[in-house]
């Protein structure tokens, strides 16, 4: 949307550009070059991502259950990958799946899923199942990063998604250590209905904390740095398309709305960081097991942040049973997510 510029405001920016240039060299300012559009965007804040593309988006699966590395079986895995298949092909998505992919094929048809045109999608999402450590993930003969992934689909690298969401969701182990368990102070009245008689509730240790950064990972800041980039700017598609499809008149001075390039990603984690994993060898993996069943049953009515937080709640309240690894019995693991969502996001139904 256009912004006008009349006689009255042209008058007053002609008297502040005079004044500004007689401030005393005390007086810190910050000038801008152009008129801004307020309404070029919302601060809303039940302002919703938009769903209504032609297309839900990819959804691209790698499922590592044998390796060519001396590392082990991951049984169980298969019954994730249908899972999460089944899921996704119910929320709408167009779902590719890749089994016992090496690092050069998992790469391959990643950069193929980012040079491709998103422009009629909602959004694009992608899953990884495999052994992991730290921030990497491993293909059948190697270790991937997980950021040499994610910046592939930056707004700078893929601009038909600049402005969607773009979902990674990483099963995988984080690190060498078990989250051991804690008794509750409490229980919500709901939560206290589900354990049985008797029973004591426990959590992870690590559950219930919230980590505000003032930056997504290996940006600049202000408040403090955590890495050694600057964010770049990017122009929304949905302001790409306005353009495309509108024919105005519009002043030089006007203002595009951009976004960092690194927004609106949302990455979401099977366990927390410095920690295993669990999964089980005929049911699959807690995570999936859970974040399929939330999203089957909620996935298209609840908005996707409070959904997540409904997952990490179900695997928390899971203890390592039956397993070969006696000092695993007992242990414990909440998941967590990392959101760079700008709006609200919904999985609501297409309309036919």
């Amino acid at each position: 949307m256009s912004c006008p510029v009349n006689k009255d405001t042209k008058g007053s920016l002609e008297k502040d550009n005079k004044t500004s240039q007689t401030t005393g060299p005390s007086e810190n300012l910050t000038e801008t070059d152009g008129y801004f559009c307020s309404s070029s965007f919302s601060m809303d804040p039940a302002e919703e991502y938009k769903m209504n593309r032609k297309r839900r988006g990819l959804a691209l699966i790698f499922n590592q259950e044998y390796f060519e590395v001396n590392m082990s079986t991951r049984r169980g895995t298969s019954v994730d990958r249908k899972n999460l298949e089944k899921t996704l092909t119910g929320l709408g998505f167009e779902v590719l799946c890749y089994n016992e992919y090496t690092k050069a094929k998992v790469l391959s048809e990643i950069t193929k899923a980012a040079t491709a045109d998103h422009s009629e999608a909602d959004c694009f999402l992608l899953a990884f199942m495999s052994h992991g450590e730290d921030e990497n993930v491993y293909a059948s003969d190697g270790q991937i990063s997980i950021r040499d992934i994610t910046a592939m689909f930056k707004g700078t690298e893929c601009p038909s998604l600049a402005g969607k969401p773009k979902i990674f969701i990483w099963q995988a182990c984080r690190g060498r250590e078990f989250d051991d368990p804690v008794t509750a102070c409490s229980a919500t009245e709901s939560e206290e209905n589900e354990v049985e008689a008797g029973a004591v509730q426990t959590l992870p240790a690590g559950a219930d904390f919230i980590m505000c950064y003032s930056v997504a990972e290996g940006y600049f800041i202000l408040q403090a740095c955590r890495g050694d980039k600057h964010d770049d700017p990017v122009t929304p598609m949905d302001v790409v398309d306005s353009e495309v499809k509108t024919n105005e008149v519009v002043v030089d001075a006007g203002v595009v709305y951009t976004l960092p390039a690194g927004a609106d990603f949302i990455m979401c984690y099977s366990v927390a960081e410095g920690y295993y994993s669990h999964r089980e060898t005929i049911n699959g993996s807690w995570y999936i097991q859970d974040l399929c069943g939330a999203m089957r049953k909620f996935g298209d009515s609840l908005e996707f942040t409070e959904l997540l937080t409904l997952v990490n709640r179900k695997v928390s309240m899971r203890s390592v049973g039956n397993c070969n690894d006696k000092t695993a019995i007992g242990k414990k693991q909440v998941p967590c997510f990392a959101s760079m969502l700008t709006r609200k996001l919904y999985f609501r139904p297409k309309k036919q």
